[in-house]
């Protein structure tokens, strides 16, 4: 049994300027998640070619942690733009 208050017909007109909004936001989202994933690539380049050196410890660990951070921010963006 469908109820005027929940069917699709009764819902708010969405005006062109709020589907361009929800667009812009999506998209911004979707692009910062993809240059996290690439800053995290770059933080584990860095780490492997500090490791094939035999650099600090501390060091190498210091770029995974990095590479990892920014591994979450892109999985939480790209997550957020998912749910708009």
């Amino acid at each position: 049994m469908s109820s005027a208050a929940t069917s699709p017909a009764a819902a708010p007109r969405q005006g062109a300027f709020h589907r361009f909004w929800r667009a812009a936001k999506q998209l911004f989202f979707e692009v910062a998640g993809a240059l996290f994933a690439f800053l995290g690539i770059v933080w584990l380049s860095v780490a492997l070619r500090s490791w094939s050196r035999d650099i600090a410890h501390w060091l190498i660990a210091a770029a995974v942690a990095f590479a990892f951070l920014f591994f979450f921010f892109a999985l939480s963006s790209f997550r957020r733009a998912r749910k708009l």
